[in-house]
């Protein structure tokens, strides 16, 4: 019997040969990761598992990150929203493996938006990320995101690609057929010889999902090739308007972005991560430093007194984050407390901050206002979180 021709490349690729029934991709990924076992999906949280801020946000008309980790939402001048980490029982996502999925919701609606008004969910990368898209050469690499959604209204979406090292964008659209379900959507780009990613841990490129605008971004024609930025094109073709109406909602999960260019029969699985996993991916970027509801008084700092009523605290990160955080403190009356003296005592969460021989790898945390004397310089106390309401978070997002 004649031995056929043995394809290495794609066997090195994990690619099935022509010859075999296969695609023969050679790109050396798979759900936008090399196949070497260390290797790791490109959007971190896409089954939106983690959600370190809490599962629901109320009231929010700014953009921000809220609920599940690496998730943005840009709110300008486009009604009021709640959003929400949603818990999934059903529906062909949940048939697919995914629980939870990042929501909005309206509450107060906006049907006439502003010329200059927008309204998008967006996901940040860094630019060393991004380096095997090969982009600003002639290899450069199609790109292929995809995701499941929802909403109450049907119609057509806009989602880009945003590249914010060279200002080029890229659009494309995806349709909702039928209301209230979940439907799984693949999107092509195409590849960019223009304009290579910066190879940093700066913000390189944005994926933006455009949920309603004014006409300043909806009046151009949504281009399907890359080129210098223009704002009428973002949304121009986007038609689900979610902020005119309190019924209305858009949900999304399980998002993947692929080098290469897939169909839906084609696109590799999605690759599920642990929790722990990541959770630790997630913590690059934002980690809870101390959560009252979750182990209230339980001590997360020790340190001293460094003059006076000021103390100081030495909290290790659990990973290394993108660059030195900034602190978000959630607090009230009696919300944080110091142990000294064999005795404890009452400080002010609001007032804590990261001083400045803070590094990405650990924080010190600085408090002037322990309230019911000075310590003496050098001494040693321990501070924990003594309500359910105190918590304390190092914020590095994008």
């Amino acid at each position: 019997m004649a031995l056929s021709k043995i394809d290495v490349a794609n066997m090195l690729t994990g690619a099935t040969p022509v010859a075999n029934g296969g695609t023969a991709l050679t790109s050396g990924f798979v759900n936008g990761k090399d196949p070497r076992p260390d290797a790791k999906p490109l959007i971190i949280n896409g089954d939106m598992q983690v959600a370190q801020r809490g599962t629901s946000a109320t009231g929010k008309t700014s953009g921000g990150f809220y609920t599940c980790d690496r998730m943005n939402v840009n709110i300008d001048s486009a009604g009021t929203h709640t959003i929400t980490q949603e818990s999934l029982s059903s529906g062909e996502a949940y048939n697919n493996g995914f629980r939870k999925a990042w929501r909005i919701d309206t509450t107060t609606a906006d049907a006439s938006l502003a010329a200059e008004d927008n309204f998008s969910f967006q996901y940040f990368f860094e630019g060393q990320d991004l380096q095997l898209f090969k982009k600003g050469t002639s290899n450069a690499e199609k790109f292929t995101l995809a995701f499941w959604v929802k909403s109450n209204k049907t119609g057509t979406g806009n989602v880009n690609l945003f590249d914010t090292d060279n200002t080029r964008l890229i659009g494309g659209t995806y349709t909702i057929s039928s209301a209230d379900t979940w439907e799984h959507k693949v999107v092509n780009f195409a590849a960019d010889t223009t304009g290579a990613f910066t190879n940093d841990r700066a913000k390189s490129l944005v994926i933006e999902w455009w949920l309603d605008s004014g006409t300043n971004f909806s009046s151009g024609t949504t281009d399907t090739t890359w080129g210098a930025k223009d704002d009428t094109d973002r949304n121009a073709s986007g038609t689900l308007n979610i902020a005119d109406n309190t019924a209305n909602d858009w949900a999304i999960t399980g998002i993947q972005l692929e080098v290469g260019e897939f169909t839906s029969t084609t696109l590799p699985p999605f690759q599920f991560e642990s929790f722990g996993d990541n959770l630790a991916r997630c913590s690059r970027y934002y980690q809870e430093l101390a959560n009252g509801a979750k182990d209230g008084n339980s001590y997360f700092c020790t340190g001293s007194f460094y003059t006076g009523n000021e103390l100081w605290g030495l909290v290790p990160l659990r990973v290394e984050m993108r660059t030195e955080p900034s602190i978000d403190v959630i607090s009230g009356s009696d919300y944080f407390y110091i142990f000294m003296n064999n005795a404890n005592d009452n400080m002010t969460g609001s007032s804590t901050s990261i001083n400045s021989s803070s590094s990405n790898k650990v924080v010190i945390l600085s408090n002037n206002s322990e309230t019911s004397g000075s310590g003496l310089t050098g001494h040693i106390v321990r501070w924990y979180a003594s309500s359910s309401g105190g918590k304390i978070f190092a914020n590095a997002e994008l």
